[in-house]
């Protein structure tokens, strides 16, 4: 399990650097000098949708590399999207810029960006199905959360350069070229990913399915036609975790340099201990998971975020490093309440032959109702020199629908589920 864990994790650590180096670069440089004809906030807010392309991309993704994990298995998930979204990364830091090359340059971050959000689309799936088809079914919410620790250790990777390269470079010399070089090492990382992923089995649940002969001939078709109400409710459920940590990743990160003159540096430093709290917290509160249930730290992490929404605004408009960064922990802490247990708890929505399909697909339609808008959102929210209540009044909204969604799933935790419950099939 140790092995397979690791896998996993490494993956979705790979994968979420290359996706998060991406929203870093938006936020501080990408919209200069790729959309250089427009305004500053119209710059802005082309890079943001540039960003959101990625997170539109990532169901396509989920359709495309879901087919392929149910009707030929897990592991070939695992290497065939860290080979797309790694690609895509390296040649984003290759790209000449619109003085270069016109307007060819937007268009084709635009494209690369699409495949980045395809690979990552398809990464989540296989990681988890092979941490949670592989685990004990009374540990599977702590085996599972390791491929959930991966996007806090990949954002820590992306902004630990970002910062790196902040503090040493002056502003014309990352603007120039230092901010290709975290688009460069992605090759390195997967590399590594890559070797250490040949070295895991399929899954015990996809090979009795082959030996039964009972794969799913078109997984997208079941998962629609029997469960189209679980996969909607599930992205609904998750679309506020999505937007709290993309208005901090990205939005607050963009704010905090252009709206409130707080420096580069710190405005990434403080986001970086929230979101390495928020890491180290993860298997914590997937064992809590395990006893208590996937439900009930799902919902009470969603009303957390709904709760935490005006204090976060309010904490972060002071432009203080000690208070941002109790804003940020805060606001992560409620998120990881909700996400630790959506490893084990996504699939166990679903019985095999369809499993990595519909987990899938529900989680990244989440990323695109809570994600892909929200930096774009948020930054035409706080047009002029006004405080940004309207973005916490957006995060209050999500949070009550999201919590509104996750009351109406059923729990799955194996050790309390009726027989007849789809999570009988995973334990």
């Amino acid at each position: 399990m140790l092995r397979i864990a690791a896998a996993s994790f490494s993956g979705t650590a790979i994968e979420f650097y290359d996706f998060f180096v991406y929203g870093t670069a938006a936020a501080l440089v990408l919209g200069p000098l790729f959309f250089p004809s427009f305004s500053p906030v119209a710059g802005t807010l082309a890079a943001f949708a540039t960003y959101a392309v990625g997170f539109v991309a990532r169901p396509l993704g989920s359709v495309l590399f879901g087919h392929v994990g149910d009707r030929f298995g897990r592991r070939p998930v695992l290497m065939l999207s860290l080979l797309m979204t790694g690609l895509a990364t390296v040649l984003v830091g290759a790209l000449p810029t619109y003085r270069q090359i016109g307007v060819a340059a937007p268009i084709l971050l635009v494209t690369l960006r699409f495949f980045q959000g395809l690979g990552v689309g398809g990464e989540w799936g296989g990681a988890v199905l092979l941490a949670a088809e592989h685990a004990p079914a009374k540990r599977r919410g702590l085996w599972a959360s390791f491929p959930q620790t991966g996007p806090a250790v990949g954002f820590l990777l992306a902004n630990g350069v970002m910062l790196a390269l902040s503090a040493t470079l002056t502003d014309d010399q990352f603007a120039s070229w230092g901010w290709r070089i975290p688009f460069w090492a992605s090759a390195l990382l997967v590399a590594a990913g890559l070797i250490l992923r040949t070295s895991v089995h399929e899954t015990p649940a996809f090979r009795e399915l082959t030996e039964t002969r009972e794969t799913a001939r078109v997984p997208l078709a079941e998962v629609f036609r029997d469960h189209w109400r679980t996969v909607l409710l599930t992205a609904g459920a998750l679309a506020v975790g999505y937007a709290v940590f993309y208005t901090i990743t990205t939005w607050a990160l963009h704010h905090g340099t252009h709206e409130l003159g707080v420096g580069r540096t710190t405005m990434l430093l403080c986001i970086m201990i929230a979101v390495a709290i928020k890491g180290v917290s993860t298997p914590v509160i997937a064992i809590l998971g395990d006893r208590y249930g996937r439900k009930p730290l799902c919902v009470a992490g969603s009303t957390a975020m709904l709760l935490w929404a005006f204090p976060l605004v309010a904490l972060l408009q002071t432009g203080k490093p000690a208070y941002m960064t109790l804003a940020f922990t805060m606001a992560l802490l409620a998120f990881i309440t909700m996400f630790a247990v959506l490893g084990a708890y996504l699939p166990e929505l679903y019985e095999p032959r369809i499993r990595c399909t519909g987990a899938s697909t529900a989680y990244n339609l989440g990323g695109v109702l809570g994600g892909a808008l929200t930096p774009i959102v948020a930054t035409e929210l706080t047009r002029g020199d006004r405080t940004p209540w309207g973005v916490a009044g957006y995060l209050a909204i999500l949070g009550c629908i999201s919590t509104a969604c996750f009351l109406a799933l059923p729990e799955t935790r194996p050790v309390t589920v009726t027989a007849d419950h789809p999570a009988k099939a995973l334990a």
